[in-house]
């Protein structure tokens, strides 16, 4: 078939918390790609205006549903991708017997139906399986500092069981499980109160006030640009044969809180002063991935440096305002030009 390109097979993938800030650009990713999605979200944390421009889509279906609760789906499911868990601090802390089901029930719900329909599953997990790392940068042999009765237990643990499930299930030739340990990310459609450290520094800063700065501010985070994990998830959701082992998915570039907090103030010159408070428990103070098994097996590695991912994201958050819907959710809309937000960014750049 010379100078002719054979199509590929439109697939039918299920993203589990497809209405979040990395599955809605995950669902968006895949249907750009020609393939049908269906999204499969309770929407705790979701938000649904992420995925409001999808609703009418021809190759699109929503199910809300919690994923602690058993899923049968009628019909063709080739992959599946399970991101259906809080991911910040506050948010998962805040009902952290649940996140912990969600993370191990949820899982292996999930896992059942992958079995059903014989496709292949992508569970996101996540560098907080590292704990505070005693081992820097942190590899996939690292085993881990996690404190397993902490506050962030309902997640780390909640995750590693994850882990468990999906290598038992691989082992056991039930399922093609792959498993993607997320660093920080970052970018369009985070939820401005979910706690993560971009989206704070950038909405005080936006509204002209203190900069949170938790500890010495000496701490460090490597910061993962959304499409350059969406690349990621992909291309480990499609390599042959499956790894057979978790992989490092996130930016190596590591940079400390205060040096993110100068950054943010440099692109939003609202005069925000840093103000420091004391440091969580069980906070990490390095955190750094070696990306090599993710360039030798995948054929990747992030391309957008901080600043640019950062101006991007500072741009969305000047654009978009966050509002609580009737449920008290906060989800995002296009801001009138009066935002208070989009205002004080505006008159600081000048526009």
């Amino acid at each position: 078939m010379n100078g002719i390109r054979k199509k590929k097979k439109a697939k039918t993938v299920l993203v589990a918390g497809g209405a979040g800030f990395v599955g809605s650009h995950l669902s968006d990713a895949l249907l750009t790609d020609g393939h049908f999605v269906i999204c499969v979200d309770s929407f705790l944390t979701g938000a649904a205006a992420n995925i409001t421009a999808l609703e009418n889509h021809p190759r699109f279906r929503l199910i809300e549903h919690d994923v602690c609760e058993p899923l049968t789906i009628d019909g063709e499911i080739d992959e599946i991708f399970n991101l259906a868990c809080a991911a910040s601090p506050p948010r998962y802390q805040a009902d952290p017997a649940h996140t912990m089901m969600t993370s191990v029930v949820g899982t292996a719900n999930l896992l059942q139906l992958a079995e059903q329909h014989g496709a292949t599953f992508l569970q996101a997990s996540t560098s907080e399986v590292y704990g505070d790392p005693q081992e820097h940068p942190q590899n996939e042999s690292y085993r881990g500092h996690v404190n397993c009765t902490g506050p962030r237990a309902c997640y780390d643990e909640g995750k590693r069981a994850a882990e468990s499930l999906c290598f038992d299930f691989l082992r056991a030739g039930r399922v093609d499980a792959r498993v993607a340990r997320i660093f920080n990310t970052y970018g369009p459609r985070m939820q401005s109160d979910d706690g993560r450290i971009v989206s704070n520094f950038i909405i005080q800063a936006l509204e002209g006030k203190p900069l949170t700065i938790y500890g010495t501010g000496k701490q460090t985070r490597s910061f993962c640009y959304v499409s350059d994990l969406i690349a990621g998830l992909l291309a480990l959701m499609r390599v042959k044969p499956n790894p057979g082992l978790p992989v490092n998915l996130g930016n190596p570039g590591e940079f400390s809180v205060l040096e993110l907090a100068q950054l943010v103030q440099e692109h939003i010159p609202t005069g925000s002063p840093l103000q420091f408070v004391a440091l969580p428990e069980d906070d990490p103070q390095r955190r750094r991935p070696d990306i090599g098994r993710a360039q030798a097996l995948l054929q990747w590695e992030p391309k957008i440096p901080l600043e640019e991912g950062l101006v991007r994201t500072i741009e969305w958050f000047a654009t978009f305002a966050d509002y609580n819907d009737s449920q008290g959710r906060t989800a995002a809309r296009t801001a009138p030009t009066s935002s208070p937000a989009a205002g004080a960014y505006q008159h600081a750049v000048g526009k």
